[in-house]
């Protein structure tokens, strides 16, 4: 009777521990089937647009801004429409081994505005800012330190007043952003994407 009693006792041990470590995995699919605590939507802001152009690609004309017109914005790669002066696609911050993100951004509509949140934005980038290049598309003032400026040729399908768009060193969107977005949700995608491809 003894034994019996002693041998139920240690299998319900062993059941108990079986099921202490069984339990977490069991939880973890529950919470995967039936979506229990789990966000259903996307941290970034951004949104990813395969139908975008690489940059060398875009209507953009070099700007007659003194001291943003070709050396300048050759780092860009926009010598010529397609091609930069190596006769590659790349951009030149690329070619160049620099992993220089660039945030461009249209500004027809609330110019001084955004050219302003955006400086701000690259400010608070800290040590990350010498990682990121603003490329400001339109717009009739003086470029604030650090903007480079470009106007469109014309205006491209795709484009929609004050968009803005992060793209990775090759040139290549990564991002886009409309208009609505406020600029605090524009500095973290950035944040993420520069922690996540470290230099």
């Amino acid at each position: 009777m003894q034994d019996a009693k002693h041998i139920r006792r240690q299998r319900l041990k062993l059941i108990l521990i079986f099921a202490i470590f069984a339990a977490p995995m069991v939880a973890a699919w529950g919470m995967v089937e039936f979506r229990i605590g789990i966000p259903d939507q996307h941290t970034a802001h951004g949104k990813v647009d395969l139908e975008l152009p690489v940059l060398n690609e875009w209507p953009l004309a070099l700007s007659n801004e003194p001291g943003l017109d070709g050396p300048e914005l050759s780092r860009l790669g926009l010598n010529e429409p397609g091609l930069n002066e190596l006769g590659s696609t790349e951009t030149r911050s690329a070619v160049n081994g620099q992993e220089e993100w660039i945030l461009a951004f249209d500004c027809t509509q609330q110019c001084e505005q955004r050219k302003d949140e955006f400086w701000r934005l690259h400010r608070a980038l800290g040590r990350e800012a010498p990682r990121l290049i603003r490329l400001r598309i339109g717009g009739d003032s003086e470029p604030l330190p650090g903007e480079m400026t470009s106007e469109w040729r014309h205006f491209p399908p795709w484009r929609e007043d004050n968009s803005v768009w992060l793209l990775d060193p090759m040139g290549r969107p990564a991002l886009s952003f409309e208009a609505n977005v406020a600029t605090k949700y524009v500095l973290d995608d950035i944040r993420h994407l520069l922690k996540v491809n470290p230099q």
